[in-house]
């Protein structure tokens, strides 16, 4: 009788691990693929994703180059079309163009770590106050009311000036400020789930409590987390387009709020060059719309009831 063949295990097993470890992460997400305006506001990011991804190959120019025409004359103040610049100049002889596609660049870095930031310090929040209780839970839920009670662009302007003019700076501000919202929502949710059957079957079981919190809460929480980083990406640009509006970004970056910025100081409504400040404001109210348009998505799974 012949011995049961082992077959070893390859580079492959591990592979697969790590494939179904994103699969399930995925579907924990209950992406609202059945939502037009979902739909949209994915494919808004996505859009946004690949030009900030290929923007050295999609630029005409460096973003920061002071351009001058054939004749040596300063390209300033052109519009779209002359001298072969797609959307103009600026006052400096700046190519518009380029400098719209590299703020993709930096919007979408901001956003993206702010959203990380404020989705994951109010996920855990969230849940070490929702799922332990006690005098946990009164300590970071002051903490919450705390961060209620300051206004967010001042503490943005205040940090502003005390740092160095930076775009972290508005990261570092949502991630102080602006996780209370995601905390006090997840916490609630959080608060329901402890005392479902199946987390107090595992209680019973003996399960410790990081493994209940991983294996049977952090999987119902996913998608408010998703929600509230969604609309948090469209926060983060919006405070950065606020900030460097008013003079206290920072210069030597590239970003559709220096846009706007430097289209006002060099007046540039009074010399109709709407092609100048109207693309940086029409990418700002994109990318806000999109996390709205996600978060409705959201409401039809979060709460079906709403529907009805």
């Amino acid at each position: 009788m012949s011995s049961p063949v082992t077959l070893a295990k390859g580079p492959q097993a591990p592979r697969r691990g790590i494939l179904r470890m994103v699969r399930n992460a995925f579907r924990s997400l209950h992406l609202p693929l059945d939502d037009g305006f979902a739909i949209a506001g994915l494919v808004i990011y996505a859009v946004f994703v690949l030009v900030a991804l290929f923007a050295p190959q999609i630029a005409t120019h460096d973003p920061t180059e002071i351009l001058f025409t054939a004749t040596f004359d300063l390209a300033a103040d052109r519009r779209p079309g002359e001298d072969g610049f797609i959307m103009g100049t600026t006052s400096l002889g700046r190519d518009v163009f380029s400098q719209l596609v590299y703020g993709t660049q930096s919007a979408l870095l901001i956003g993206i770590t702010a959203a990380v930031m404020v989705a994951l310090i109010g996920s855990i929040v969230g849940v070490v106050a929702g799922y332990f209780g006690g005098w946990t839970d009164t300590i970071l839920m002051r903490l919450a009311d705390i961060a209620f009670g300051i206004p967010f662009l001042p503490f943005v302007i205040v940090l502003a000036a005390f740092l160095e003019p930076s775009i972290w700076n508005v990261v570092i501000a949502m991630a102080l400020i602006l996780w209370r919202d995601t905390g006090r929502v997840i916490r609630s949710q959080v608060l329901t789930l402890r005392s479902r059957a199946y987390v107090e079957a595992a209680r019973v079981s003996g399960s410790s409590d990081l493994k209940i919190i991983l294996r049977h809460i952090a999987p119902n929480i996913l998608p408010l987390s998703f929600l509230y980083g969604s609309i948090a990406i469209g926060w983060a640009i919006l405070t950065e387009a606020s900030i460097s509006f008013l003079g206290f970004g920072d210069s030597s970056t590239i970003s559709w709020g220096y846009m706007l910025q430097d289209a006002f100081a060099s007046q540039a409504l009074s010399k109709n060059a709407f092609y100048w400040f109207v693309p940086p404001g029409i990418c700002i109210i994109l990318i806000v719309s999109a996390g709205f348009f996600i978060s409705r998505g959201y409401e039809k799974i979060l709460f079906p009831k709403l529907g009805r």
